[in-house]
């Protein structure tokens, strides 16, 4: 073997792929997900006749504590979240690049392939028809099928697994964000958190959500290039 080629990864056991979707099926430099935060923020501004600087301040505190924003404003304003999310999530995905060398190497894997995300199927849908990777996952798993509770609460897991019978022993998830891996490495999944190339930065990007914090105790492996990683997958 060339001694510049990384070792392969020993993951035999897995039989269940699962990826998150923003920030980590595309990359975080494409920033498709600032069009979404900042059409969030214009929404919190709309529900709470707040300012910008209020309502980003909102925003942000609800994303943090609750999981995602919409969570807090369901639970503080009884929001209708299918509402919210056609809202936000009405984008231009033209910045999601065809990424084949991607679509190919989860194509490869062995075992099945599904989408775990606290968007909506129509936007998961969107960023697969960009990247090419359309019909490539055997389900989409949303924040609706998810009963608008979402990652990192422990329940959000325990109904994706019940829904797709998913044995987390035997099951790999990837994520952009490092707290929503606690869970899946408390209950026995491999943990891959994906993260931007170095020197990234956005103002739109809160510090803890480019942080590892205390990751190195639930997540197993780190990569900024999430092709590469799968291609040494066996």
């Amino acid at each position: 073997m060339n001694q510049m080629t990384p070792p392969a990864l020993a993951f035999e056991h897995i039989t269940d792929w699962v990826f998150d979707l923003d920030n980590t099926l595309y990359p975080r430099e494409c920033n498709l997900f600032a069009q979404i935060d900042t059409l969030i923020t214009q929404y919190v501004m709309n529900v709470t006749r707040l300012d910008f600087e209020a309502a980003r301040e909102m925003q942000k505190a609800y994303y943090r504590d609750h999981g995602t924003t919409l969570n807090g404003l369901m639970q503080t304003f009884a929001i209708d979240p299918e509402h919210y999310l056609a809202t936000v999530h009405a984008i231009d995905y033209s910045p999601v690049l065809a990424h084949p060398e991607l679509v190919e190497a989860i194509a490869e894997l062995p075992g099945r392939k599904f989408i775990f995300t606290n968007g909506s199927t129509a936007h998961a849908e969107a960023v697969l028809e960009r990247l090419g990777a359309a019909g490539l996952f055997e389900g989409i798993f949303d924040i609706k099928a998810a009963r608008y509770q979402p990652k990192p609460l422990e329940i959000a897991y325990s109904d994706f697994l019940a829904a797709h019978g998913v044995d987390p022993r035997r099951a790999i998830m990837f994520d952009d964000l490092e707290k929503n891996l606690r869970v899946p490495h408390a209950i026995g999944m491999a943990t891959v958190q994906v993260v931007a190339g170095a020197g990234f930065a956005h103002e739109q990007c809160d510090a803890w959500e480019l942080g590892r914090g205390d990751a190195h105790v639930h997540v197993h492996h780190v990569t900024d290039d999430l092709a590469a990683f799968l291609k040494r997958c066996r």
